[in-house]
């Protein structure tokens, strides 16, 4: 059947719907079975599309694992998880970190792991903030570095000249002093 009005004879086409055929001058062609259809029946399942299946992309957790495999079109899920368990890639799984806060007990996985820049922990959402992961122990030395050169007497003097830590700082509070007997000199 070809679609089309008498003076566009190319225009659109007709729907492949058994008992439809409307002339749609913005045909759909499906993906899968590649017929074409109108607005009504483009869709996989308004025209029962024989080879939907082929387009499904279907995950399967495997029980050994934990990990995610692709079930393959025409297998079942039971041959699809024995060949990931015997192709060597499926291993016992390692136990799980947890979050380090105590009391807290929930698993770090990938979507709720928050990795603190202060101190290097991994702790969970609800743990995120450094008061709520006790960050105590932060490591202070780049900035220390940068302070104790911003008060050394030769500042400017040498580019590449290093500065230790200045001694007694390893908490905030301490930071703060040192911070507050730092006189700034302009040059």
């Amino acid at each position: 059947m070809a679609g089309g009005t008498e003076a566009f004879p190319n225009l659109g086409a007709h729907c492949a719907e058994e008992y439809c055929h409307q002339l749609d001058f913005l045909p759909f062609k499906c993906d899968s079975c590649l017929k074409v259809y109108c607005l009504e029946h483009r869709s996989y399942k308004a025209h029962d599309c024989s080879k939907v299946d082929i387009k499904d992309k279907v995950v399967l957790i495997c029980p050994t694992c934990e990990g995610t495999v692709k079930k393959v079109y025409g297998e079942s899920e039971e041959t699809t998880l024995k060949q990931h368990s015997e192709d060597g890639t499926c291993s016992r799984p390692t136990r799980k970190p947890r979050c380090p806060v105590k009391g807290c007990r929930e698993q770090l996985k990938f979507s709720n792991t928050y990795h603190c820049k202060s101190c290097g922990s991994n702790t969970c959402l609800r743990h995120r903030f450094a008061a709520d992961h006790a960050c105590k122990e932060r490591n202070y030395g780049k900035l220390l570095d940068a302070l104790a050169k911003r008060g050394a007497q030769d500042c400017g003097t040498s580019a590449g000249a290093t500065v230790s830590n200045p001694k007694g700082i390893k908490m905030l509070a301490d930071l703060n002093r040192h911070l507050s007997n730092i006189s700034l000199q302009v040059v």
